[in-house]
């Protein structure tokens, strides 16, 4: 092996690019002359990641919307795939999250002879179980970032390391709120909401305009109601077209980026279903999540369910900790109501919290050092 390794990566949006900069931060330390290559977005391109394609590209939810950007999505892996294979060949592939994209990319370059890391072990416990087979034909070794994990993946001979959720090391366990609102330029007193409609295009088209449309509830029901958006660059411009077209440009605060700043900030979030549930979970926030998605994809998603639960904090502590709304749940007035809901209820919130910072102390691991060991591990073998 040599001394400097050669990495390939792709991490799908947003979260899976913070995921995959943390790895490599990890990564780096340990071998501070890798190299890292593939499809990344700028906080792998701040560890010196080359990015050939923006993770941007590969950020689509939903069965019809993957068919709409199906030729461009295997055209790009095709193009990674001949790429690592001729003249470019990694020591390692890692595959950040994206399994529908990672995962068929993994196998190919498996059994082409390169070794294989796929970082976030696919939902197999919440829907799609199929997927098992398709992981044990593509990675040599699965990171897992929920405790629960190595242990199924074992049972179908499956390589595995719990390695911690390497975000619950980066949110502290007690978020200065009014540091963060000293930042954003919020008021110390005010009540605050978060709305975090999604990182993706589909997701901002199919949830923002009901986001706004309940915070103008919200703020009919309270006057004195502050409302905070972080955009994904990417976003920035629809999110803000959106806003002007459901007249409150004046009423939401969008800002770029600084979701942690903006979940430490607020009292109370109305937040898409995602990894960004499992962040605002970590900075003990109250939270409504929501999900709105292409009728045809929801009934395709909604047959395959294991669990009651689609929120990552619900499915953690194994109930309803935090209301979801999704599909024709997801009304304006159902949304801004359950957010109310949180605001009038203190006792509920402190109970909240406290089932939240125990689920924080469960995955707080180190992950960078936990994740290098494995991968260091496969190298030697």
């Amino acid at each position: 092996m040599s001394a400097s390794p050669r990495f390939a990566l792709v991490a799908g949006e947003a979260s899976g690019d913070l995921l995959a900069g943390l790895l490599l931060g990890g990564l780096r330390q340990r071998w501070p002359g890798l190299t890292g290559v593939g499809i990344g977005g700028p906080q792998m391109v701040a560890q010196g990641f080359d990015a050939w394609w923006p993770s941007e590209r590969l950020a689509v939810r939903g069965y019809v919307e993957v068919l709409r950007h199906y030729r461009e999505i295997v055209g790009i892996r095709q193009q990674l795939r001949q790429r690592l294979l001729q003249g470019e060949r990694p020591d390692v592939f890692i595959g950040v999250d994206a399994p529908d994209f990672n995962l068929e990319l993994e196998a190919s370059l498996k059994a082409a002879g390169v070794r294989t890391v796929h970082f976030v072990c696919p939902s197999i416990w919440a829907w799609r179980p199929e997927r098992v087979r398709k992981i044990q034909a593509s990675a040599d070794h699965v990171l897992c970032i929920f405790p629960f994990e190595p242990a199924l993946l074992a049972e179908h001979g499956i390589a595995a390391t719990y390695v911690g959720h390497p975000v619950a090391n980066v949110v502290p366990l007690e978020p200065d709120r009014q540091a963060a609102r000293r930042q954003l330029g919020l008021p110390e007193d005010a009540e605050v909401v978060a709305l975090l409609p999604g990182s993706r295009g589909s997701e901002v088209d199919y949830l923002a305009h009901r986001f706004f449309e309940a915070a103008r509830l919200m703020r009919q029901a309270r006057q004195g109601l502050r409302f905070v958006l972080p955009a994904v660059p990417v976003q920035r411009e629809r999110i803000e077209r959106v806003a002007r077209e459901a007249g409150v440009s004046d009423l939401v605060q969008v800002v770029p980026g600084q979701s942690h700043a903006v979940l430490a900030a607020c009292d109370a979030t109305l937040i898409a279903s995602g990894t960004a549930t499992l962040e605002a979970a970590l900075f003990k926030r109250p939270m409504v999540i929501a999900y709105n998605m292409n009728w045809l994809s929801w009934q395709i998603m909604r047959r395959q369910r294991l669990l009651p639960w689609v929120g990552l904090p619900n499915i953690l502590c194994q109930d309803f900790v935090v209301p979801e709304l999704l599909q024709e749940e997801a009304s304006p007035q159902r949304l801004a109501q359950a957010v109310l809901d949180w605001l009038d209820a203190p006792e509920r919130v402190r109970a909240l919290q406290a089932r939240f910072t125990q689920l924080h102390h469960e995955l707080r691991r180190d992950t960078a050092a936990l994740a290098t060991d494995a991968i260091e591990a496969l190298l030697a073998r």
